[in-house]
């Protein structure tokens, strides 16, 4: 039996398409680049925010703090709400929990922000932790410690290249689910574990 299961948030336990994209867009205003289509700002959902500003417009390390700046304007006041529970995780985490295992949620986003996503959609008292900010290696390796658990008999499921990475740098096996925002190319390009299609057949899994 499994000893933990670590879950990413955005992308994995939830949809949270429109509040993010939102808040890039705004911070994006700021520099006066307008991107009116929120589908082109969908690469940002799941890595750290600053290595997405680098990567997707240039901007230097200077800039991509001073971006998330502008981010969190919009997103700590309705961004972080308009989001979405994928259908069947209530259940799910139910069962895992009820079948006695230990949850977390390892997360890049700021750990306030993920308690309060968390909290607002009734999905915190499934987690026994929520890891800290960061790059995700370093996120995942935070919650196991915390945890107290070892690292046989433990997952990682995200739903982008760094939850697989952050994983196999922790020694741990990555379930990718393609729900989420990642693709199958993604997935196989970063050797995940297992490629799992619908929140059913990820609990089955589990």
């Amino acid at each position: 039996m499994n000893h933990i299961i670590l879950f990413d948030l955005d992308g994995t336990l939830t949809d949270p398409k429109e509040g993010i994209t939102k808040s890039v867009q705004h911070a994006l205003q700021a520099y006066g680049i307008d991107e009116p289509d929120l589908d082109k700002l969908c690469p940002f959902i799941g890595p750290p925010l600053s290595d997405s500003f680098k990567e997707y417009y240039g901007f230097s390390e200077a800039q991509a703090r001073e971006a998330i700046d502008h981010f969190h304007e919009y997103f700590t006041k309705q961004g972080m709400f308009e989001n979405k529970v994928y259908p069947g995780i209530r259940e799910m985490l139910a069962r895992l929990k009820d079948a006695g295992l230990t949850l977390a949620v390892a997360t890049s986003k700021p750990e306030p922000f993920a308690i309060q996503i968390l909290e607002h959609f009734d999905l915190l008292s499934y987690f026994t932790l929520v890891g800290k900010r960061g790059q995700k290696g370093q996120v995942i390796a935070y919650t196991m410690e915390q945890a107290g658990v070892q690292r046989a008999g433990a997952w990682m499921v995200g739903d982008r290249k760094h939850d697989i990475i952050g994983a196999h740098e922790n020694q741990l096996p990555c379930a990718a689910v393609l729900y989420g925002y990642g693709s199958r190319e993604e997935f196989t390009e970063n050797g995940a574990d297992y490629q799992i299609e619908t929140v059913e057949e990820l609990g089955d899994f589990l």
